[in-house]
């Protein structure tokens, strides 16, 4: 059996690209149904550990099986572009050659974007089901970015459907000429057959054709409002008197869902802050820093997180830290007190200052127990940490 394409037939190479993707496409539809339904119930507050775990291990499949979908059509594209093409047993059969022809480059197109824009949208966020291969989990010129990843969620949706209808007109076409037609249309590519065609010059109007349904798709995407991504609501922190002023800084929070760290930070916090530098012994500032809960940015996590069982934003809409700065032989430390959900715990942790001239620039990190605060009491250890790491990083001007 000759590897490669003749003008009657195809070769073992072509065939076994054709039914390898096949069987990755069809095993990797149900993986997306079942993760997505799950992980709607996960969003809408379900806490089991058996569900969370199993939802995770469902994406990872799908998101390994999607990469290897990208890199196999990849190389089907660039095998198909060195072969001759068998030339269609009906080409007199102008429309539907026509339409063989559109759901040819239909395939061909969806097979790179749909696991493409799953790609992007994983690189784009921090997520608990990582991608199985030793590569991948980010991507050149892919920022984290819940907008980036907002987008190529939606574009990966719309795509997907343009793959499963051209899935569904390709089988129904192959059917037709195996029981219909009786032609060996379909065992030219089921056992390489061979079966003389008809010649056939092939022209621009299948690939622009294709092309205006990607843009209907993406359209009426838009038209739907499914690019009108929903933005977390915030809370409007009122501008704190403060001796320093923060100009730039990051709160940032790292905690672990099933083993994988899971990474975010606050948009919205503010900062009363007063520090005298002169004071090297005992009590030297004090701060107060109010966070708006709802401003987390949180991985694929950020609205679960602020549910009724962890956050619960809409109740509590901020947290608050108030502090000592107490100047020692070993440095700064603030001794303070930290509020989550009107729950208040003594917290203290050393901190880092370089001071030129007016400017300060401060770094710390501490851990706290989530369970402390009421966050995420019905979620055992194992499926996420209690522990949850605190990286503030500021720069203030006097």
């Amino acid at each position: 059996m000759p590897a490669a394409n003749t003008s009657n037939s195809f070769g073992t190479v072509t065939r076994t690209f054709h039914w390898l993707m096949a069987l990755l496409i069809f095993a990797m539809i149900p993986l997306g149904i079942i993760a997505t339904g799950n992980a709607d119930a996960i969003k809408n507050g379900a806490t089991d550990p058996a569900l969370l775990a199993r939802t995770q291990t469902l994406f990872s499949i799908h998101k390994t099986l999607g990469v290897a979908i990208f890199v196999l059509a990849l190389l089907r594209i660039l095998w198909a572009l060195t072969q001759p093409k068998p030339d269609p047993l009906h080409a007199y059969r102008r429309t539907e050659t026509f339409l063989a022809s559109l759901v040819h480059w239909l395939l061909y197109a969806s097979l790179v974007l749909v696991p493409l824009t799953g790609w992007i949208h994983h690189a784009a966020t921090d997520g608990f089901a990582p991608i199985w291969w030793p590569f991948g989990q980010s991507l050149p010129f892919v920022a984290k970015s819940a907008s980036i990843a907002e987008t190529a969620a939606t574009l990966h949706m719309l795509f997907e459907r343009v793959l499963v209808l051209s899935i569904l007109v390709h089988v129904l076409g192959a059917l037709k000429h195996h029981f219909i037609d009786r032609d060996a249309t379909l065992m030219r590519m089921l056992a390489g057959t061979p079966a003389d065609g008809a010649d056939h010059t092939a022209s621009f109007a299948a690939p622009l054709a294709a092309t205006a349904i990607f843009a209907a798709a993406i359209g009426t995407g838009a038209g739907l409002g499914l690019f009108a991504h929903d933005t977390q609501q915030t809370t409007a922190l009122a501008t704190a008197p403060s001796e320093w002023t923060v100009t730039n800084g990051t709160l940032a929070i790292t905690t672990t869902q099933l083993n994988s760290p899971v990474a975010g930070q606050f948009a919205e916090w503010t900062a009363a802050i007063s520090y005298d530098p002169a004071i090297t012994s005992g009590p030297a500032g004090e701060v107060t820093t109010t966070i708006a809960i709802p401003s987390l940015s949180l991985g694929t996590v950020s609205s679960q997180a602020m549910g009724f069982d962890y956050f619960d934003s809409a109740t509590f809409p901020t947290a608050t830290y108030t502090g000592t700065l107490i100047a020692g032989p070993d440095g700064l430390t603030s001794d303070g007190t930290l509020t989550i959900k009107d729950l208040s715990i003594p917290v203290a942790f050393p901190f880092d200052l370089t001071l030129a001239d007016n400017t300060a620039q401060m770094t710390a990190s501490l851990s706290i127990n989530r369970l402390d605060f009421g966050v995420g009491t019905n979620t055992d250890t194992a499926t996420l940490g209690a522990d949850v790491e605190i990286t503030i990083e500021l720069e203030a001007e006097r």
